[in-house]
């Protein structure tokens, strides 16, 4: 089958703006949790998230709305515990990670009736997501630009130095609750194509392989755009092709090209070094 033969068929179609509207997101918030150093928070919220999946298999409502919820309550959780002097950052996000873990396994396995296919909630599969996932990653990369669009200048200085915010008497907690809500959302909405193992990967890959050619902020934004673009692409046709999970895939080949352009800029360098 061609790829003219292939963009006929609706999952095809919904898989590519999909991939373009997970670039945009992923791209922009990915950006601030690379350069705010929240990787790690970002990673429990992620696997959190799976409480809420819980949730919605039991109540018969629908997981992703569930997970939206339950994440965003885990964000808050973290940011509240991680500010407090009685608990170390890292014990916090431990206690959200393997907390949403235990719920959702225990309320998947309640849940009466058939229960969907798990795995596709943890790998993640870009050929069943619905016009309804398109529509919400769509929102969300609306809110993300408008944000950052307007709000630029305040996110970078919280990005790169909380005390200078202060300083600078910018609302830095109500920020900081703000753009943790948006990570959570971020997250849930990308479950779908990538999967609660592996979503954070595409948050924060995109943006390393950037940082190999800028450091400006924005630059970084738009490089990791087009670099998460590429990586769903290929990922997306490599697993049509071979008909492997398409999470996997994905952020196999956004690990390849970040290996690539890794290699590719120490070997100009050490040209550059000879001559």
């Amino acid at each position: 089958m061609n790829m003219t033969e292939l963009l006929q068929y609706t999952f095809f179609q919904n898989a590519l703006l999909g991939s373009l509207f997970a670039s945009i997101t992923c791209g922009i918030i990915g950006t601030y949790i690379v350069t705010r150093r929240l990787v790690f928070i970002s990673g429990g919220i992620t696997h959190s998230s799976f409480g809420g999946i819980g949730i919605g298999l039991y109540l018969g409502v629908s997981p992703i709305l569930s997970a939206a919820i339950f994440s965003v309550l885990s964000a808050f959780g973290v940011e509240w515990l991680s500010k407090r002097h009685d608990m170390r950052e890292d014990s916090a996000i431990a206690v959200f990670w393997t907390l949403g873990m235990a719920i959702g396994i225990i309320f998947s396995y309640m849940a009466p009736g058939f229960t969907p296919d798990l795995s596709s909630y943890l790998f993640g599969n870009i050929l069943t997501i619905t016009h309804s996932d398109i529509w919400t990653l769509a929102a969300i990369s609306a809110i993300l630009i408008l944000i950052f669009t307007l709000f630029l200048h305040p996110i970078i200085c919280l990005a790169f130095d909380r005390e200078f915010a202060r300083s600078q008497h910018l609302p830095v907690r109500t920020m900081e609750y703000g753009l943790m809500m948006l990570i959570a959302l971020t997250i849930v909405a990308c479950l779908r194509m990538v999967g609660i193992v592996l979503a954070i990967s595409l948050l924060t890959i995109p943006q390393m392989t950037a940082n190999l050619f800028t450091c400006q902020f924005k630059r970084i934004i738009w490089l990791s755009v087009f670099i998460a673009l590429g990586s769903c692409l290929s990922g997306l046709l490599f697993s049509y092709v071979y008909n492997v999970p398409s999470g996997a895939s994905i952020i196999f080949f956004s690990i390849l090209i970040y290996a690539l352009c890794k290699t590719g800029k120490q070997i100009y360098h050490a040209t550059i070094k000879k001559e």
